[in-house]
């Protein structure tokens, strides 16, 4: 008779906190305070909105829905409103219109991209153009409120109403999406 032998667990390694979080050094050009963090995003936006720009006409271009197209088109002005801000932004400040690649906004536009290559034109492709719409606005909204926030605290009055500005006009882009998705477009790309 074979007799199985259990095989012996070893204990589980145990990870110390210090190892689970591993501190990042900071790079030479850090922000060092609230200000240089400030300009930081300001950069980072700049940037984010430029190649929102020139992403837009692609997706309108490939949106088959009327109210999707007109929701686009307009957001294409408003967007250019933003650009201007963030320059009127960076004069209040003494500084020169800059701007740095986000990552984040790079990565969105790449998703929203390759929704468009994996969908057919119709229904479907309109949702998820939608949908990557959505996230782009909601990575916006997240910006402006956090440069809201820091503008407050820095007493950045030009640029809190500025920034005050947009973050509204984001969030009515989100909402009409949601009532654009919400007109049967959704259902029929069932």
């Amino acid at each position: 008779m074979e007799t199985k032998t259990a095989a012996k667990k070893s204990p589980a390694k145990k990870t110390t906190p210090a190892k689970r979080s591993a501190k990042t050094p900071a790079k030479k050009n850090a922000a060092k305070s609230l200000e240089d963090l400030f300009e930081d995003a300001l950069k980072d936006i700049y940037w984010a909105e430029k190649a929102l720009l020139k992403a837009l006409p692609a997706m309108m271009k490939n949106a088959t829905s009327e109210k999707l197209k007109t929701a686009i088109d307009k957001h294409i002005t408003e967007t250019e409103g933003h650009v201007e801000r963030l320059e009127e932004c960076f004069k209040a400040l003494g500084k020169k219109a800059q701007a740095k690649k986000c990552d984040a906004m790079q990565g969105l536009l790449d998703e929203g991209k390759s929704i468009l290559e994996e969908t057919e034109p119709g229904a479907v492709r309109d949702a998820g153009i939608i949908a990557a719409a959505q996230k782009v606005e909601h990575y916006e909204i997240a910006t402006y409120g956090t440069l809201a926030a820091f503008a407050k605290v820095l007493k950045e009055e030009d640029c809190l109403k500025h920034l005050l500005s947009t973050l509204e006009e984001e969030k009515k882009c989100d909402e009409l999406l949601t009532k654009v998705a919400d007109t049967n477009l959704n259902s029929k790309a069932m």
